[in-house]
């Protein structure tokens, strides 16, 4: 791909006797969103670690583009309460640059929120001083982890639209992760399937019509299977090892 930044090529990982992470393959470009879904324990933040480049794996191959500048939104963060911080100060501590700390607050919509202590945002204003956050050195890669965490169905639909908006604007990659697709799903150009390895991947619609996705979000206790030598459950990795597994 012209606009290719990052690739991962046979990724595998394992903690210990535990393998998390199978054959994981995936390229991400810029403009474009791709979003990482899968229930808990499918290896989704470890595989982010490894885009990121702060987590090792056994095999596989990470390549990147020159001049690669990425850009991270965790979840949430800690704050002591008692410790005294505005918002444009919060931005500070990870760029001294006055005028791109204003300009990111800008690009997010809480510009007129920069005086505000951070202890006093809401949900979704806190997750727009995150992605504030992510943005301020000008990244050509995004990872952004559960963006829309704690914040109201109205505040998801906006979030979405901005991040989608940044993708364009910023000519970034975007791997977002996510634990249900219903709602980003206008937001995103390619979706992952990943529970372990990839189930399935492709455009949403697509993906969405896969039996895979339907066997693992389309019921809460729904167990299946595969053509090779394990099963999975919704709320677990693997099930069983079949004794033919090397």
């Amino acid at each position: 791909m012209t606009n290719g930044i990052l690739a991962l090529d046979g990724i595998n990982k394992s903690f210990g006797k535990k393998l998390v992470l199978e054959d994981v393959s995936l390229s991400l470009s810029k403009g474009e969103i791709t979003t990482l879904i899968g229930p808990n324990g499918a290896g989704k933040s470890t595989l982010a670690k490894i885009v990121l480049g702060i987590s090792d794996y056994d095999t596989g191959s990470r390549s990147v583009s020159s001049g690669l500048q990425m850009g991270y939104m965790p979840q949430s963060i800690n704050i002591d309460p008692a410790l005294p911080i505005s918002t444009f100060r919060f931005l500070q501590l990870t760029s001294n640059t006055f005028s791109t700390c204003h300009e990111a607050l800008g690009l997010v919509g809480i510009k007129h929120l920069a005086k505000v202590p951070v202890q006093n945002l809401s949900g979704g204003e806190m997750q727009r001083a995150l992605l504030a956050r992510a943005i301020l050195n000008q990244p050509n890669l995004l990872v952004l982890d559960e963006p829309v965490q704690g914040v109201d169905i109205t505040g998801q639909k906006s979030l979405y639209i901005m991040i989608s908006k940044l993708a364009k604007d910023l000519n970034c990659a975007v791997l977002m992760i996510s634990h249900d697709l219903h709602l980003v799903m206008s937001s995103t150009d390619h979706v992952i399937c990943l529970n372990r390895h990839i189930c399935c991947q492709g455009h949403p619609e697509q993906v969405t019509q896969d039996q895979v996705y339907l066997d693992t979000f389309g019921q809460t206790t729904a167990i299946y299977a595969h053509h090779h030598d394990h099963d999975h459950a919704v709320q677990a990795d693997v099930l069983t090892e079949h004794s033919d597994h090397a």
